[in-house]
């Protein structure tokens, strides 16, 4: 998917990477992150948003929760969106600070006093029932806490696994009934996707959600609540910051765009973020067809997968497609064609593609120096960002 997009903006990061595999310092089923443009790229978004009066939440679930790029980007967008709390953990860990609590998996009652204790901005409520648990728990704490009312999605418009939300047509009860609350806030608004990326130009529009967000937040402002925010989450990035600030989100929480890896980066490689990672792995064998398998672990199944580069060769051979349910111990090429070039045994393999790494259980390296052409590796760590021992982060 975004192969050629990161051959075009950042070829040293390919070079970088094959080189380190080929030397034994990364092994198979490894994303390469490139520090630096995770940094930069999280500059330019901090200041686009500051040029349009938005806040930003930053996400990490793409690229593995990892400590060293948390700290990177946290020096511009310095308050995080944690999609769970192991998430939200390894956030706190590395000396951020709370935006965001809850916004796509709710906190579980008996983690909410460790986790209003760090006073993040906003926790995400999905119903009253978790509305009283976080008004219990900051009672206990002697707080007042800022709630999101996440609104629930359009029927067909939301993603499976993330159902949940009040309707819009409940939500003047479920306001009446927090209101009465004594340790919570109404603050804002949130739906989820509210900015989606379309599937032939990689363009962001806002989706019924979105729309859904809006009329939310008039409804509660018209009970009363004033200076209510709206997070926008979905495709947010340096070109879909304009459509928030003019459809009147307060928030977007960018994740994708931190890595250059959004659909539109897919489409459109003169986007201002720069890729950042690559997939590296390798030749396993060869099937009796000529087919390569390439070692896997890190095939996220939505990751629009197309080819890989053999930097040995040149070679760049399909990715065959593979059934979702199925464990990816493998990974299949298509056989190259006579006279092509052969396949070895143990071939790096460089591969770039839409993944969410924290459900992998792939190998993260993290290489800096990059962009002044003295690249290092800092670290490695696993899908979760705990170091790897070996290496020091």
């Amino acid at each position: 998917m975004f192969l050629d997009t990161v051959l075009t903006r950042n070829p040293a990061l390919v070079e970088t990477a094959t080189a380190l595999h080929a030397s034994g310092a990364v092994p198979p089923d490894t994303y390469v992150l490139d520090a630096d443009a995770v940094e930069a790229n999280a500059a330019l978004l901090a200041a686009e948003a500051e040029r349009l009066g938005l806040s930003l939440w930053f996400v990490v679930k793409q690229f593995g929760r990892n400590p060293a790029l948390i700290r990177a980007v946290a020096r511009h967008i310095p308050r995080f969106a944690a999609i769970d709390p192991p998430e939200a953990r390894a956030l706190h860990a590395a000396g951020t600070r709370a935006g965001n609590l809850g916004h796509l998996v709710q906190i579980p009652r008996r983690a909410l006093p460790e986790m209003l204790a760090w006073r993040p901005e906003a926790v995400t409520v999905f119903d009253l029932a978790n509305a009283r648990a976080v008004s219990d728990a900051a009672g206990r704490l002697g707080l007042v806490q800022d709630v999101f009312v996440r609104i629930e999605a359009v029927a067909g418009s939301g993603h499976p696994g993330q159902e949940g939300g009040v309707p819009l047509d409940a939500l003047d009860d479920f306001a009446a009934s927090v209101e009465r609350l004594a340790s919570v806030r109404i603050a804002g608004v949130t739906a989820f996707p509210c900015v989606v990326c379309d599937p032939d130009t990689g363009r962001p529009a806002p989706t019924a959600g979105f729309e859904l967000a809006l009329k939310a937040r008039e409804l509660l402002t018209a009970r009363g609540h004033q200076g209510l925010g709206l997070s926008a989450p979905g495709a947010t990035s340096v070109a879909a910051l304009p459509l928030l600030a003019r459809l009147g989100a307060t928030h977007g929480e960018p994740g994708h765009a931190l890595t250059g890896t959004t659909p539109l980066h897919a489409a459109d490689p003169h986007q201002p973020e720069r890729p950042a990672y690559v997939y590296v792995t390798e030749v396993a064998h060869t099937l009796a067809d000529g087919r390569p398998a390439l070692f896997g672990g890190g095939f996220y199944a939505r990751g629009g997968i197309h080819a890989a580069l053999l930097p040995r060769t040149g070679l760049r051979l399909r990715v065959c497609d593979a059934p979702a349910e199925n464990i990816d111990y493998y990974r299949l090429l298509d056989a190259p064609g006579k006279g092509s070039g052969e396949v070895g045994l143990g071939d790096t393999a460089v591969l770039a593609f839409r993944t969410q790494i924290f459900v992998t259980r792939s190998t993260v390296a993290v290489v800096s120096g990059l962009a002044g052409g003295r690249p290092r590796l800092t670290g490695l760590y696993d899908a979760r960002g705990r170091a790897v021992e070996g290496v020091a982060p």
